[in-house]
Parts: C-alpha cells; sequence; structure tokens
C-alpha cells in the first residue's frame, strides 16, 4: 500500500489517491486475508485433535481479521491524513507547516534536519514518479537488478543455482524425521538437556524403562495366565516380581501351579521377606477379602528393550504393539513412560496437521482458480508453492528441525506466505499485452519487487529476536519462518523472473491479436473515406 501510494501523484486530490491505492491493493489483500482464515480455520476445527494447535489457529484467525480490519479502517484514515498534509506542505511527524527552501536555510541545523522535505508547489506526474524513483532500492531495482537478473549469459547460472536448490531439498527430503525427541520441548540450558544427552551418548540402545502395571486383580496362579505373562514380557530386559516369584518357587522345587491361598501365602511369608526380594513389596498391592483371604489386586513390572540406530521408529512400533495388545489380552495391563506422552504428542501433531494441510492447499489452488485474471496465473502460483514447500522441507531437515507440532504449522503458513509474495508479480506479468516477455518481467520486478524485497527485510529483522530465545521449540520457529522468508525471496526475485522469460504466458499471440485489431480498425477507417454511403449515415446521425 505504501509503494502504491508513492507512485500517486501529489497533486492529486487526497480522495482519488486513497481510490487509487485501494483499488490497486484491497483485492489481493482481501484474498490473502481470506486464505488465511480458511487454512488457520481448518487448523482451528475439529478436524484438529490437539488443543494447542487449535488454540494457535483459533488466535492466527483473531489476528488476521483484526489487522484486516485495521488496514481497512485505522491504516487507510492515517493515509487520507497524511495525503493533506502533505497538499498543505505539513510535517508528517511534528503536523507544522515546512518553510520553503530559501526560508529554512535560514533555520538552525537540528531545525534544518528535522522539518526537511521535498517541497515543490508545482508538483507533476513525472516529479514525483522521479522522487519515487530516488529512493535507493527502487533505483538498484530499476537501474540495474532488472537488467542483470533478465540478462541472457546470468539466466543459466540462475536455472543451475535451482538445480542444486533442489538437490539439496532433495537430499534433505529424503532424511526427514519425526520429531519426538524429548529435549525439544524444554529450554536448552537445562538438566533435562544434561540427561537426555547424556543417555544418548551411552545408554542409546536401550530403551527408556517402560512400566507394564496390571490393573486389576487376575488369576496369577493359573497356568495358562503365567505363560500369557511371561509370553507378554519376552525378549526385555525385565525387573519383575513375578519372574522371580516362579524361579523363587523352582528353587524349592514347588510347582507354580498353586491354589490361590497357598500362592498368596507363599508370596507375602516367604518371598518377600528374603532380604533380596523385599524391594519387590514396592510392586505389589495386597488386598483382604471377605473371607479373610489376601488377594493380589494390582502390581507393577518394568521392562528395558533393546534397540538399534532408529531408536525412535523402534519404539513408536513397540508402543503401538503393546498397546494394541493391552486391548485383546484377557490379562488387563497398561504401559507408560514419562517420555510416552511426548511420543502420543508428536504422532498426533504430525499427521493431522499434515492432513490439514492438503486440505488447505487443495481449498487454496481451487479459491485461486475463482480469483486469478489467467489460468496460467493458477498453474504458476501452484508450481511456485510446491517448489517452496518441498525446499522448505529439505532445507529445515538439514538445519536439524524435525516434524513436530511446530514445523509442521510453519509449512501450512509457508503456502500462504509464497501465495502472497509471488501472485503480484505474476498476476502482473500474465496480464501484460503489449511487451516482449523480458519487458514485462522487468516492469513486474520495478512495480512489486521493491515492496516485496521491503517485506523480506522487515520480516528478517523481526524474526531475529527469536534465534536468541533459550528454547527448541522457539528456536524451531525460527529456523522454519526464516526458511521460508529465503526461499520465497530467492523464488520471487531470481526463479520466477528467470523462468517467465522462456516459459508460458507467451506475449506473441497477444501482440498479434492486437496488431490485427489495429490493422482491421485501419481498413474500417478505409472504407469510410470511400464509400460515400456510409458518410452520408455519419453525418445523418
Amino acid at each position: 500500500m505504501l509503494s502504491s501510494w508513492r507512485r500517486t501523484r501529489e497533486d492529486q486530490h487526497v480522495k482519488e489517491r486513497v481510490a487509487a491505492v485501494f483499488s490497486d491493493c484491497m483485492l489481493p489483500f482481501t484474498a490473502s486475508t481470506a486464505l488465511h482464515v480458511v487454512t488457520f480455520g481448518i487448523g482451528a476445527s475439529p478436524f484438529t485433535n490437539i488443543e494447542a494447535v487449535r488454540l494457535f489457529c483459533r488466535n492466527a484467525c483473531i489476528s488476521v481479521l483484526f489487522n484486516y480490519l485495521y488496514i481497512l479502517t485505522f491504516y487507510g484514515s492515517n493515509l487520507v491524513f497524511a495525503g493533506y498534509l502533505e497538499n498543505n506542505y505539513r510535517h508528517s511527524l511534528f503536523c507544522r507547516r515546512v518553510p520553503k527552501p530559501e526560508l529554512l536555510q535560514q533555520k538552525p541545523a537540528w531545525y534544518r534536519f528535522l522539518m526537511y522535505t521535498h517541497y515543490n508547489e508545482e508538483a507533476t506526474e513525472a516529479g514525483t514518479l522521479r522522487a519515487y524513483e530516488s529512493h535507493l532500492l527502487v533505483a538498484f531495482m530499476k537501474r540495474y537488478y532488472c537488467d542483470w537478473i533478465t540478462n541472457t549469459y546470468v539466466k543459466p547460472f540462475v536455472v543451475l543455482f535451482y538445480l542444486v536448490y533442489v538437490s539439496f531439498a532433495l537430499m534433505g527430503y529424503l532424511q526427514v524425521s519425526e520429531g519426538s525427541d524429548l529435549s525439544n520441548v524444554v529450554a536448552t540450558e537445562t538438566s533435562t538437556i544434561a540427561y537426555t544427552h547424556a543417555q544418548q551418548r551411552y545408554f542409546s540402545s536401550y530403551s527408556p524403562v517402560i512400566g507394564f502395571y496390571i490393573y486389576e486383580s487376575i488369576e496369577y496362579w493359573n497356568t495358562s495366565v503365567q505363560d500369557d505373562l511371561l509370553e507378554y514380557t519376552k525378549g526385555f530386559e525385565r525387573i519383575s516380581w513375578f519372574e522371580s516369584y516362579l524361579n523363587y518357587l523352582h528353587g524349592l522345587n514347588i510347582t507354580t501351579s498353586l491354589s490361590r491361598r497357598n500362592f498368596t501365602e507363599h508370596l507375602r511369608s516367604g518371598f518377600l521377606r528374603q532380604p533380596r526380594f523385599v524391594h519387590f513389596s514396592d510392586d505389589i498391592i495386597f488386598a483382604k477379602r471377605a473371607d479373610g483371604e489376601f488377594d493380589v489386586v494390582a502390581s507393577r513390572m518394568f521392562l528395558v528393550a533393546k534397540t538399534t540406530e532408529n531408536k525412535r521408529e523402534e519404539m513408536s512400533i513397540l508402543l503401538d504393539t503393546l498397546r494394541k495388545l493391552s486391548l485383546t489380552s484377557r490379562v488387563k495391563f497398561i504401559i507408560f513412560n514419562p517420555s510416552f506422552v511426548y511420543m502420543d504428542r508428536y504422532a498426533s501433531s504430525v499427521g493431522a496437521p499434515l492432513k490439514n494441510s492438503c486440505i488447505a492447499a487443495l481449498f487454496l489452488l481451487f479459491f485461486s482458480t475463482f480469483l486469478a485474471a489467467d489460468p496460467l496465473v493458477n498453474a504458476w502460483l501452484t508450481v511456485t508453492v510446491a517448489s517452496v514447500e518441498f525446499g522448505l522441507v529439505g532445507f529445515m531437515t538439514l538445519w536439524r528441525v524435525e516434524l513436530d507440532c511446530v514445523s509442521v504449522l510453519c509449512l501450512i503458513y509457508g503456502v500462504n506466505y509464497a501465495v502472497d509474495s509471488s501472485a503480484p508479480l505474476v498476476s502482473a506479468f500474465a496480464l501484460g499485452r503489449e511487451f516482449t516477455r523480458t519487458r514485462w518481467v522487468k516492469l513486474a520486478l520495478e512495480r512489486h519487487g521493491v515492496p516485496a524485497l521491503q517485506s523480506y527485510l522487515c520480516y528478517g529483522a523481526a524474526l531475529l529476536p527469536l534465534a536468541a530465545v533459550p528454547s527448541n521449540l522457539t528456536r524451531t520457529l525460527f529456523r522454519c519462518l526464516f526458511l521460508t522468508a529465503i526461499i520465497t525471496a530467492f523464488h520471487c526475485l531470481a526463479i520466477l523472473p528467470v523462468l517467465l522469460t522462456f516459459l508460458p504466458p507467451s506475449k506473441k499471440k497477444c501482440r498479434e491479436r492486437k496488431n490485427a485489431a489495429e490493422n482491421q480498425e485501419e481498413i474500417e477507417c478505409v472504407e469510410m473515406v470511400d464509400s460515400t454511403r456510409v458518410v452520408d449515415q455519419i453525418t445523418t446521425v
């Protein structure tokens, strides 16, 4: 909006200048706001099974709507106020009338520094545009960058660099992993991080200690139940009172198939009174029945599994297998470890947002079909979004960012960010009709390149403080958003301008159609001159 405002003439009426700005900017801004609301609305819907993600998306929707109303009302009013200040040559900050240059030179240096402005009472369109083009970024973009990026000798290097980008993105894409590491959700300088690193360094071949809890009374003395329990814990390193008790009975040459009373009596009076087994007393809960006998109402065992390098994947498979077994087994048990909370969280936080991001991307393509003035605009937006998302997944993996709830939300946001950044450039190029491809690429960059570059610079500067926060989640957010800005800027300022110079849409047919129309108009004029009847009819009218 600022760029469009600076392209208007200062001698125009304020209403005309504001109308020109809103007609130029509000349609794409409304469309991008609608896309943001829909994509974040999907994340805030019941499709998402994580409350934290729903809260984030809900707050994002409110923020986007508030931002839209702010731009439409308060920001537009500020433009009107600034326009009246410019017409009356008043300072935009102090609201005082700026003296003419000859009077300003008589003032002190600090006054000249604060009150300096361009003073031109006979403002013309050429003078206004010269003032706009004197801006550093505008002059750099128009005089140097546009000619350099469209140079015939530069294009092959840009395409080669894009192939290198795709290669590294593919290398990272093949290494993507799910982020279920406990250290990712705590502050960096904590004892939890030190413990996690030590455990991964020295005990990485073992899983966390898994608690195996039997939460109801079962027939421990029954041989079939004993076989089931031994089968469930087979293959683990076990710290089990049950297995130790069975070995204790075997050592005394006592059968394990005892009656309820004898099984419990040997357990309470013999086994748990041994010094080497007394620590199992905390693993068994006894309850006295109505007939005066004791019964085991609950117990626990501890299991440790041996793993390989793919510890995370094996733990996920083991967790799913044991949970399915707990639902179908006649022995009612549960398994638990504090790290399972984060495994459950990440398992659900990756699948659901990925599904929602696919839904959002499909809606975005469907929605942009009705908004795009040319079908090829929609095609280019689709290709650009796919390339940006592919590179984002690959490069964030190479930067040691795993797929967790934060990175997946950034992937969803990256879809909108890529569309917002590339749509003006592609639309300006596709709707051009008079000049060649290269000329329209330059015009599109001159018109939309500087606002986009300013947006990237401000966006990157706003993200820099996040890099200093001692939290892995915040660092993940910084890395994902920073990569989103860098990759999108690379596509909009380098890849798209080069590819549009030799890929569709073509400008040749447009010029042929225009030339044919002009020739037809010239022929009609000749007929009107030669034909007395036509001239008479025109005279009558």
